[in-house]
C-alpha cells in the first residue's frame, strides 16, 4: 500500500486496474516508466500463473510412473511394435538400451539389454512391469530371480506395484508363476501371458499376443504403396521346419500332389534353426511380401510368430485351427481356443480344420482379381494396426485401473 493507505499503482496494474482517482493528482515525470514496469510485472505474473497451471495439469495428467524391465524378447514387441516406442542406442547388440513415452496418465520408461541385472541399475518408478521368459526350466529359474528382486524392492518400499508380461510355456504349463500372484497370496498384481492359458480371467490374468520374432530382429514394418497395390508372384508361402509325423508333413504332401508347390514359395527344412543369416531372413521377408497367403501349420502351439509377421506384410495367415497337446484352452463361451485373443478381436484370417481344405482355398485365390486382393490387404493391415493400438490401450488402462488409487469410498 502507499503512504495514503491506498493500493500502490504497481499492484493496481497487476490487478488490471488502470487508474484510481486520488483527489488532487500531481504530475508525475516517471509515469511512463512506471506504466512500462506495470506492464512487465503483469507479464511476469501471467507467465508465473501459466507455469503453475501447466505444472498442476501435468501432475493431474501424469499420475503414474511405470518402469518396464525387458528381460525377454517379447518386451521389444511390447515396446517397439505395440507402443511404437524407440530405443537408444539403436544398435540391437548394445548392452543397455532405453526409451520413454507418455501415454494416458502414465509416464513409461523401458530398459533392456544384458547389462540390466538385478541390483545394478537405478529403479526410477514406484511401479514396475517385468517382462519374463517362462518357456522352459532354465528360463523359469532366471525369471524367479527377477521376481525375488522385485519382491525385495516391495518389502523395502522402493516400489509399490508389480505386473508381469510372461512369454508362457507353449503347452501352457505356467503353474510356477501362480504362487507369485496376489490372488494366491503373492505380490504380482497383474499377469499378461502368451497362449491360450486356461486361467485367463480378464480380471488379473490377461492373454497377451506372441507377436513377431524380435529375437531374430523382425522389424516394425511400415506399409507402403507397392505392398498394398502390386501384384504378388505367389499364391502362398511356407518357410519353416517340417517335423516328423506332424500336420506339416501332411501339408507338404498336399502341396506336392496337385503341383500347388509350383504356385507357392516353399522352403522346408527338417531341423529348426534359431539363428538367421542375413540372406535367409531377407528371403523370408520377400516371401511374405510376394505371397497373398501365408500358411501357418501348427508347431508346438497353434499361435506362432509367423501369424503376426504375415500381417505386417499384408499376407493373409491361413491357420490350422486345432488345439495342440498340453494344458492350453480357455473358459470363453464365445470364442473357442486356440487363438481366442485374435478371434475375439475379429482377425480377418482364413481358418481351416485340415490341410485337405487348402486346394479349394488356393483355387479360390486363383480366381480373385488384383482389386479384390488389394482391398483384402488393406483390411488386414488396418486390422493389425488397430489390434496393436487396442492392445496398447488395454495394457495402459489395466495398469492405471490397478495401480492408481481408487476414488471409491
Amino acid at each position: 500500500t502507499s503512504k495514503e493507505g491506498g493500493l500502490c499503482k504497481l499492484c493496481l496494474g497487476i490487478l488490471g486496474i488502470d487508474h484510481v482517482p486520488l483527489g488532487n493528482e500531481e504530475w508525475n515525470p516517471w509515469e511512463a516508466d512506471e506504466r512500462s514496469e506495470q506492464v512487465a510485472a503483469q507479464q511476469r505474473y501471467e507467465n508465473i500463473l501459466k507455469l503453475v497451471q501447466n505444472a498442476r495439469s501435468q501432475l493431474e495428467q501424469t499420475s503414474l510412473r511405470v518402469q518396464i524391465w525387458g528381460k525377454a524378447a517379447i518386451g521389444l514387441y511390447l515396446w517397439q511394435h505395440i507402443f511404437g516406442g524407440h530405443l537408444e542406442p539403436a544398435d540391437v547388440t548394445a548392452q543397455w538400451r532405453e526409451g520413454s513415452q507418455k501415454a494416458g496418465k502414465t509416464h513409461f520408461s523401458f530398459i533392456t539389454g544384458p547389462s540390466v541385472v538385478p541390483g545394478y541399475f537405478s529403479v526410477e518408478a514406484e511401479n514396475v512391469v517385468l517382462v519374463l521368459n517362462g518357456r522352459e526350466k532354465a528360463k523359469i529359474a532366471y525369471a524367479t530371480q527377477w521376481l525375488h528382486y522385485a519382491q525385495t524392492l516391495l518389502q523395502t518400499h522402493k516400489i509399490q506395484h508389480v505386473a508381469v508380461v510372461l512369454l508362457g510355456n507353449e503347452q501352457c504349463n505356467n503353474e510356477w508363476i501362480q504362487p507369485y500372484l496376489k490372488r494366491h497370496g503373492g505380490f504380482v498384481n497383474l499377469l499378461f501371458v502368451t497362449y491360450d492359458y486356461a486361467l485367463v480371467n480378464e480380471e488379473d490374468i490377461f492373454q497377451w499376443p506372441l507377436g513377431v520374432a524380435t529375437y531374430r530382429n523382425f522389424p516394425v514394418v511400415e506399409p507402403s504403396w507397392s505392398m498394398l497395390h502390386d501384384p504378388r508372384s505367389y499364391l502362398c508361402n511356407f518357410l519353416g521346419t517340417v517335423y516328423k509325423n506332424s500336420s506339416r508333413e501332411t501339408l507338404m504332401e498336399i502341396l506336392k500332389q496337385d503341383g500347388l508347390d509350383k504356385l507357392c514359395w516353399i522352403a522346408a527344412r527338417e531341423q529348426w534353426q534359431p539363428q538367421e543369416t542375413n540372406e535367409s531372413f531377407k528371403n523370408y521377408q520377400d516371401a511374405l511380401l510376394q505371397s497373398d497367403l501365408t500358411l501357418c501349420p501348427v508347431g508346438i502351439n497353434t499361435e506362432c510368430y509367423r501369424i503376426y509377421e504375415a500381417c505386417s506384410y499384408g499376407s493373409v495367415p491361413v491357420i490350422e485351427d486345432v488345439m495342440t497337446l498340453g494344458d492350453c484352452r480357455n473358459s470363453s463361451m464365445y470364442h473357442s481356443a486356440p487363438l481366442q485373443l485374435l478371434k475375439t478381436m475379429g482377425a480377418p484370417f482364413i481358418f481351416i480344420k485340415n490341410w485337405k481344405e487348402l486346394p479349394a482355398v488356393l483355387e479360390k485365390e486363383k480366381k480373385m482379381s488384383l482389386q479384390e486382393k488389394i482391398q483384402r490387404r488393406k483390411i488386414l493391415i488396418e486390422w493389425y494396426q488397430n489390434f496393436k493400438a487396442w492392445m496398447r490401450q488395454k495394457f495402459i488402462n489395466t495398469l492405471e485401473n490397478s495401480f492408481l488409487p481408487s476414488d471409491k469410498g
